[in-house]
């Protein structure tokens, strides 16, 4: 089994934007592509035209509706992936040491050529964050692509994730949460950023900034909060937070 280093030099991560985030999956096929022809083993597809095709992914995007009494329903497009976790469970149930977190910049990564497939971290990720890939028999992740973002062979304007870079609608953001003045710091203070699922005690380094308020359609000139959105000052029943943790034990 492999420790977890007490601390890190960097936390790079996501600062992911669900009121901007549309569900266009661009960021899925980005992912899928970049990752299938570079770094480690391809993600595999198996009968991918059959009835029951099964594939490999490290980014999947998921979508709810919601709706409150008086307001308009609203639905919250959400794209998951590894979180980063600074206590990161997957790397310390991983058997052969395979499952590791950098010190440097506190990427969780997986050795492949450790890897027997076990699938022991993915019962240990809450987030549901690691797939078996079917073919190679590993378990593959997000690596927030590590092979780009160092790459100093591409466009410095290409150095972030593969994801990062392809969406259209900018609701993805890519920095060192260790710096309280990179641009994913200042966005999560700014937009109150969840940690996800925290009283897993993980603590992820990813940050989803929530949806912004609705407006009620009643007429009557009041403004109202949808079930999935929060706005500082306004009390709501669970919270945003509340909701999305019932959302996701559907997954």
């Amino acid at each position: 089994m492999t420790a977890l280093p007490a601390k890190t030099a960097k936390k790079l991560g996501l600062a992911i934007d669900l009121d901007t985030c549309v569900g266009c999956h661009a960021c899925v096929i980005n992912c899928k592509e970049w990752n299938t022809s570079n770094y480690g083993v391809p993600l595999s597809d198996v009968n991918a035209y059959g009835a029951a095709p099964v594939g490999t992914f490290l980014n999947r995007v998921h979508t709810f509706e919601a709706k409150s009494e008086g307001c308009n329903a609203q639905t919250v497009h959400f794209p998951k992936s590894c979180l980063h976790c600074e206590d990161a469970p997957c790397v310390t149930v991983c058997p052969t040491g395979a499952s590791y977190k950098r010190s440097e910049d506190g990427i969780v990564l997986v050795n492949e050529d450790k890897c027997m497939g076990c699938g022991l971290c993915a019962w240990a990720c809450p987030y549901g964050a690691r797939e078996l890939d079917q073919l190679a028999g590993v378990m593959k992740k997000c690596t927030l692509c590590i092979d780009r973002i160092y790459n100093e062979n591409i466009p410095e304007i290409d150095r972030v994730p593969a994801c990062v870079r392809t969406c259209p609608a900018g609701a993805r953001h890519f920095g060192d949460f260790a710096d309280p003045d990179s641009n994913v710091s200042k966005l999560s203070a700014e937009r109150g950023g969840i940690a996800l699922m925290e009283a897993q005690g993980t603590r992820p380094v990813n940050r989803y900034l929530p949806p912004r308020p609705k407006t009620d359609i009643t007429g009557e000139g009041k403004i109202a909060v949808s079930a999935p959105a929060l706005a500082p000052g306004i009390p709501e029943p669970g919270g945003f937070l509340g909701w999305l943790d019932k959302a996701l034990e559907k997954l």
